[in-house]
């Protein structure tokens, strides 16, 4: 049965709340700007802008505020009245206030397309791995003991299946192969878990900022968005607890490891919270391992989510993408076996198997697995604090954060700009990835994802030009216009 949508914001149960004193956490030890109602104002925007307090969240009433800050009523009124004049908060005689985003301007679909045109630093996609040549030709070989069939495996290859499963067992995860099913990708593996879990009108929790295309996938099936803040330090456990038992969402996507975008790694503690949350919020949970084995730093990596979870609610999704080559469309999902079965009926409105050679490729690289993570983090280290010695350097007003793995850098800057740099910043050949890009309401323009899969040397060319389109900007503001994110 579908779930009972909620209403419209600032009328009931649709808002969420924020009581006085876990918004006075999210703003800070008290305030020492003068005057101090504008440093609470200003506070508090930035919490909206940055997507940690969601839009449509309804704020505590002005006496509760005062007290949890240890100010004035006085003062609270004359923040709350900034807001409302800056258009970061609407209220309604009897309803309260809630939280909102001014109009930026900025509409139209975006997408991840790769350019040959720029320095490309918006897509996270690095080139292949060492011995994936060689693998092929391993794999056309092996294709003449499958040519006698009709070339159709619906739950993955059955060797692909044993070398996943494999996998989780070293990383500290009972596996059987019977609880993997293999997909076209990531994406896809996204796709399907959410048109078997979601029903319309159901709530579903995302961390802001989150992967923009699991975004989709939820509007995709009538689901509406509920989001928790989520930084480079990691995720607000209070905040994320209070969501679950808030919402009750019938599913929540997360990217526990090196999330996308702020490369945030959740600990063991938080990963059980998370579980426990989800469990007695009766929520399932998806979560995204796209890149679990990208990390950069020494020092030993937390279990998978599913390591605590008893009773099946975890889906994990896993792929070879980020690891392997992004042309091998290898992806999965790890769930119990009555939830791979249900898995193939959904598939089968889209497709009916995926490629026995990509699968085979994918299977004697997993043979070396460890060799790989090895290499790929040794080159995607030196990447990274190439890309982050460049920034500082070149852009020293810019607070980039030094990720412990995965991909990319969320770099803030201190003036919301983000659609419109990215717009003058083609002009100058570089292509970064705006923030609101992986919000769920236009937030974010205070941040920039930039990807450093490219050797040193392109990445320091790169941060010149972004530089450059930069002062530009800063120099002839323009409001931000859609565009194709590439």
């Amino acid at each position: 049965m579908a779930r009972q949508r909620t209403d419209r914001p600032g009328t009931g149960a649709g808002t969420r709340r924020i009581n006085g004193t876990l918004l006075a956490r999210l703003i800070g030890a008290s305030p020492v700007q003068r005057p101090y109602y504008l440093a609470i104002a200003r506070a508090v925007s930035g919490l909206v802008l940055d997507g940690r307090v969601p839009t449509h969240t309804r704020l505590p009433a002005e006496r509760d505020l005062a007290t949890a800050l240890g100010v004035s009523r006085n003062t609270v009124t004359a923040a709350y009245a900034w807001l409302r004049d800056h258009r970061f908060l609407d209220s309604r005689q009897g309803a309260g206030s809630w939280t909102a985003l001014p109009d930026s301007g900025s509409k139209g679909p975006v997408s991840f397309a790769p350019t040959t045109e720029h320095i490309d630093l918006g897509v996270a996609a690095p080139p292949a791995v060492d011995g994936l040549r060689e693998a092929s030709f391993h794999a056309s070989e092996q294709l003449a003991a499958h040519i006698g069939g009709i070339g159709y495996y619906p739950y993955g290859l059955p060797e692909l299946r044993h070398a996943i499963a494999r996998r989780y067992v070293e990383r500290g995860l009972p596996t059987t192969p019977e609880q993997i099913f293999v997909t076209n990708g990531a994406q896809q593996a996204i796709t399907l878990a959410m048109d078997m879990l979601l029903q319309e009108g159901d709530q579903v929790l995302v961390e802001s900022p989150t992967y923009p295309h699991a975004s989709d996938a939820v509007r995709r099936n009538g689901a509406r968005i509920r989001t928790t803040g989520t930084t480079p330090q990691g995720w607000d456990m209070e905040y994320l607890v209070e969501a679950f038992r808030q919402w009750k969402p019938a599913l929540a996507y997360m990217i526990p490891d090196f999330q996308n975008p702020t490369g945030a790694l959740m600990d063991d503690d938080e990963r059980r919270v998370l579980v426990r949350e989800a469990r007695r919020a009766g929520t399932h949970l998806l979560v995204d391992e796209s890149v679990a084995e990208l990390g950069i730093d020494s020092g030993d990596l937390p279990a998978p989510v599913a390591a605590h979870d008893p009773d099946g609610r975890v889906l994990t999704v896993g792929s070879v993408a980020k690891l392997l080559w992004g042309g091998l469309r290898v992806g999965w999902i790890r769930a119990t076996a009555p939830t791979v079965a249900r898995l193939m009926s959904v598939r089968q409105r889209f497709d009916l198997a995926g490629s026995v050679h990509d699968q085979l490729t994918a299977t004697h690289l997993l043979a070396d697995v460890l060799r790989i993570r090895a290499e790929r983090s040794r080159q995607l280290r030196r990447n990274r604090d190439a890309l982050v010695e460049a920034l500082r350097k070149r852009l020293p007003s810019w607070r980039p954060n030094v990720p412990p793995g995965g991909l990319v850098v969320w770099a803030a800057m201190p003036q919301p700009v983000a659609t419109a740099l990215a717009e003058t910043a083609a002009r100058h050949g570089v292509h970064p990835a705006a923030g609101p890009v992986f919000g769920t309401d236009g937030t974010l323009e205070h941040h920039l994802r930039l990807s450093y899969t490219q050797p040193p040397q392109v990445l320091a060319d790169a941060v010149d030009r972004l530089a450059a389109a930069y002062g530009e900007t800063l120099d002839h503001p323009a409001q931000p216009r859609g565009r194709l994110y590439v």
